[in-house]
């Protein structure tokens, strides 16, 4: 019988440094709601929901730093606890639909594992919408669905 060996090989994802000050930030349209994120229908034909707002950052921006973003131009999300449920909503071209894929979930006041994933990390594409579930804090934190696989 031969002898069979194993190897843990661990894959580290190296984020480029961008130069802020040389490089040009991109329009990031954000849409927020309470509770839910938006429907994926919402996105189709064109259309887009009411509620956005226009961020100019870059791609090594961190979920926590689009959390202080979203945190100054909403006052009722600053309270400590409140929940923040990033999405990407992208174009599948293959069967001319959007589709959804959370990224990650930061909390005001508290560190959390996503806090410093960058958007390039999350595989965001410029053109791609980010769609965020805003969760008070005297609510359930949102839970993640199960994977089929």
């Amino acid at each position: 019988m031969a002898n069979v060996e194993s190897m843990i090989v661990e894959e580290k994802t190296q984020v480029k440094q961008i130069d802020r000050e040389k490089t040009c930030p991109l329009l990031l349209r954000v849409f927020c709601s309470t509770g839910r994120h938006h429907s994926v229908s919402e996105y189709m034909y064109g259309n887009v929901p009411t509620n956005e707002l226009q961020i100019y950052t870059w791609q090594d921006a961190t979920l926590h730093e689009l959390t202080s973003l979203v945190r100054d131009v909403n006052p009722d999300t600053r309270k400590k606890g409140t929940y923040f449920d990033f999405a990407i909503v992208f174009p599948n071209y293959r069967n001319n639909h959007f589709q959804m894929r959370e990224i990650g979930v930061t909390c005001t006041g508290q560190k959390g594992i996503d806090d410093n994933k960058t958007l390039a990390q999350a595989k965001f594409s410029i053109g791609d919408f980010l769609d965020i579930s805003i969760t008070p804090p005297n609510r359930m934190p949102p839970t993640r669905r199960q994977r089929p696989y």
